[in-house]
């Protein structure tokens, strides 16, 4: 099997877990690794399995996989998600959690094996040319990619269903069967169980052919990587933003393979011609004193100063207020924004007198003077004058006296609570 080929490039102390749902694919691509496991005494191996809670027969194929597990003597760890169907319907929301469970509990050397096949191979390619997709689409899945900083790799992409239950059968390996994998309603189903049985009774090496058909776009891909790299590095900025207006002067073929690489390096779905066109008439082409945004699922893209900006979507904190009664314990932000933090050894602000309750806000209107500037003003003008992007404004936690503005930690202390003396204090924002 060609797990084999892939395990004579595996150091011997190679840290390997198994993507286990406990089917006939994954059955397999786990006795094959527990195989070399044991012939190979400092490696590391154990297997995820993913209890997506979709099935009432869950609970007992997270069972049946702890006990095989046991059997083999290895470890295996169950992890449960709540999947949201919500965005990209059941099927696409499910891998969504499975991979982003697999990627989370993984240990950062270890790798992922996930055991596709060479049918699955073919499955991916139809479903990318009824989504109208690229070559990067139709490239299928590769042997070996990373993600988030992890090597997955699918060792089993040569191999057809047919070849997998043969050495099931030769092994005497036991599976489960997922009973979702009847329903035609769901698009890969519809091709497991009608189409292709029909494509490969007339063309018996049809799966191949795809596979051979996904390489070669795969290989055009690269090829487009390489040629691509040092101009899209030139336009990616240290923060991660995207410098667009010399892709407006390119042609649109480039320009576009320029913005599906920014867009791949943030983990996302390729989108289609239509999604890049609207991204360039209503985000790149947008007035200058628009906030343009496009949603790409829980991640949107936005424009700042011939900048695009790829951002997860957050909810507001502008009605947000928080207490701060105890200046000698940090509090504690909302939305993961850390924590602030009194210190005393540097006097920026005044003290508040007993009538100033100290409180945390995210929004300010108004005019303002600042500390070391001539003037006052709008608080608008103050973000852009800071060069903060509007989404970061409402993020950015403002400290007030009663209902008096007195600083941005890091970033301003307003004169009505500048320190007149020494023995004032600061607030330090560890995000």
């Amino acid at each position: 099997m060609s797990f084999s080929s892939l395990a004579s490039s595996l150091p011997a102390d190679a840290a390997l877990v198994v993507a286990f749902s406990g089917g006939l694919d994954s059955t397999v691509l786990l006795h094959q690794v527990v195989c070399w496991h044991q012939a190979h005494p400092h490696s590391r191996l154990r297997a995820l399995h993913v209890h997506h809670g979709l099935s009432p027969h869950a609970d007992s194929w997270a069972t049946h996989c702890e006990v095989q597990c046991k059997a083999w003597d290895i470890r295996c760890d169950v992890l449960r998600v709540e999947v949201d169907a919500r965005e990209q319907g059941i099927e696409g929301a499910a891998r969504t959690a499975r991979y982003q469970a697999l990627i989370t509990a993984m240990q950062p050397d270890e790798m992922l094996l996930t055991a596709q096949h060479l049918d699955d191979q073919c499955e991916t390619l139809l479903l990318a040319l009824k989504r109208g997709s690229g070559p990067a689409g139709l490239a299928a899945m590769p042997v070996r990619r990373e993600r988030d900083g992890r090597v997955l790799l699918r060792p089993l992409l040569d191999q057809t269903r047919q070849q997998l239950e043969a050495y099931a059968e030769q092994h005497r390996l036991r599976w489960t069967e997922d009973e979702s994998n009847q329903d035609t309603r769901y698009d890969r189903n519809f091709l497991r169980q009608r189409l292709l049985p029909e494509l490969q009774a007339r063309w018996p090496h049809f799966a191949e052919a795809c596979a051979r058909s996904a390489a070669l776009c795969g290989e055009q891909e690269q090829l487009l990587d390489e040629l691509l790299a040092e101009q899209l590095a030139g336009l990616i900025q240290p923060d991660g933003s995207l410098c667009f207006p010399p892709l407006l002067q390119m042609s649109e073929a480039r320009a576009a393979a320029l913005l599906r690489r920014w867009i791949a390096r943030q983990g996302a779905p390729m989108p289609s011609r239509a999604v890049l066109l609207r991204l360039r008439q209503d985000v790149m082409l947008s007035r200058d004193d628009a906030q343009p945004r496009l949603q790409f699922g829980q991640a949107e893209v936005r424009r700042y100063r011939d900048r695009l900006y790829w951002l997860p979507r957050c909810a507001s904190l502008r009605d947000q207020q928080l207490c701060w009664h105890n200046r000698r314990e940090p509090l504690r932000l909302p939305a993961s924004l850390g924590r602030l933090v009194a210190d005393d050894r540097h006097s920026r602000l005044r003290q508040p007198e007993a009538d100033e309750p100290i409180s945390v806000r995210f929004h300010a209107q108004g005019y303002f003077h600042l500390v070391g500037r001539a003037g006052g003003r709008e608080m608008k003008k103050l973000w852009q004058e800071l060069g903060i992007p509007p989404w970061q404004r409402e993020r950015i936690p403002l400290i007030y006296y009663n209902q008096t503005l007195v600083c941005a930690p890091g970033l301003f202390v307003t004169r009505q609570g500048a320190a007149v003396d020494d023995k004032g204090w600061q607030v330090i924002w560890q995000p």
